[in-house]
């Protein structure tokens, strides 16, 4: 089969950019997978770098004078390329697929995954939705619902959730975990509770909520915690609000990291604590890691968790119940480390990448038939 993802991210891309790639990985050996998207984006660094994948330097602008030369360039690699399905990632990138395979001979079968919990009721989701949709792809129930409620209805709808490679996320020799640990948070980190999380530092990823949590313990048992979050560098106005709480030595900015792995290794128990999220890579990475996650009910987010058996669910932004749970944590180390072998069972059992490529040929062959 062959297959082309697009997707519009110019930089990062966070978790569209792992769901590609993983996706390119799996399928790779069997099928002829190409990647377009911008040049300078992290996805293109990656796919360039897996063999049998080929990366397109691709633009989904919206700027009206670069419009026309997009378009026609997709649709020559559409045209060139044979493909027998097109898998769309995000909203700009659907939408010049769209024009770009208008009147198409042999139009490809187009496939959409909605990553998030964006409205999807305009008018411009109508159009993709009835002229670029043959099956729809929702990363979770919970945007399975808000997609059945929308144009995308009249086409099948599948939810697959995110898959991980749990040989690549998984627990590193216990004898490693000293050394990680001197190097992320000091050699005084013996006695504390380390939590960790990839899920990056913008507010609406309830990071701050976690530390307004640890300062409300008691003195005594405040000074037992460290926090690490992985991501871009806060801005002055988040680290103020840190020192403000008392917390700036507490926590460990490591910054945006290729590979978390070992950051998040170093760590107790993980946390994804968003005020919107569609599922989460960051929670599934944590728990393949061997690690409990304290987590938001957020979207998505409850759909990772079995709450009190392999981690935590607490409502969002608030920061008694997360008092709580840390609470908890200091008075049981014991079943945290239980908690985390849970966590990586059920990352084995339901998070693999096998199960989630699999599930997707299976739409992909579905759309075709």
């Amino acid at each position: 089969m062959k297959i082309l993802y697009t997707n519009f991210h110019g930089r990062n891309g966070g978790g569209h950019v792992t769901y590609i790639i993983n996706l390119a990985k799996a399928l790779a050996g069997s099928h002829q997978i190409t990647v377009a998207t911008p040049e300078a984006s992290r996805l293109y660094r990656y796919a360039k770098a897996i063999p049998g994948v080929t990366a397109v330097p691709m633009q989904y602008s919206s700027r009206p004078a670069a419009l026309l030369g997009e378009r026609a360039q997709l649709r020559r690699l559409i045209r060139q390329g044979g493909y027998d399905v097109i898998h769309c990632n995000g909203s700009a990138d659907h939408k010049q697929v769209m024009f770009a395979t208008l009147a198409l001979p042999r139009r490809p079968r187009i496939v959409f995954t909605k990553h998030n919990d964006h409205p999807v009721t305009s008018l411009g989701n109508w159009l993709r939705a009835r002229l670029a949709t043959d099956h729809s792809i929702a990363v979770s129930d919970y945007v399975r619902r808000l997609m059945e409620n929308s144009p995308y209805r009249r086409r099948p709808i599948t939810t697959i959730r995110h898959g991980i490679d749990t040989n690549f996320f998984a627990p590193p020799p216990p004898e490693s975990l000293d050394k990680l640990r001197d190097i992320f948070f000091g050699p005084d980190w013996r006695g504390k509770l380390l939590l960790g999380s990839s899920g990056g530092t913008d507010y609406d990823k309830g990071w701050l909520d976690l530390v307004a949590a640890v300062a409300a313990l008691p003195a005594a048992d405040k000074a037992r915690v460290r926090l690490l979050v992985a991501g871009d560098p806060p801005s002055e106005a988040k680290l103020a609000r840190v020192r403000e709480l008392g917390m700036i030595d507490q926590v460990v900015f490591p910054g945006l990291l290729d590979d978390v792995r070992a950051a998040l290794a170093a760590c107790h128990a993980g946390f994804v604590l968003s005020y919107r999220e569609a599922l989460s890579f960051a929670c599934r990475e944590i728990m393949g890691l061997g690690l409990p996650a304290l987590v938001s009910d957020a979207g998505g987010l409850p759909e990772n968790v079995a709450d009190g058996v392999d981690g935590w669910i607490v409502p969002a932004r608030d920061v008694p119940a997360m008092t709580a749970r840390l609470r908890f944590m200091l008075d049981h180390p014991e079943a945290v480390r239980a908690m985390g072998v849970k966590a990586r069972e059920t990352a084995v059992r339901d998070f693999n990448l096998e199960r989630f490529a699999a599930a997707t040929l299976d739409v992909y062959q579905l759309t075709l038939r």
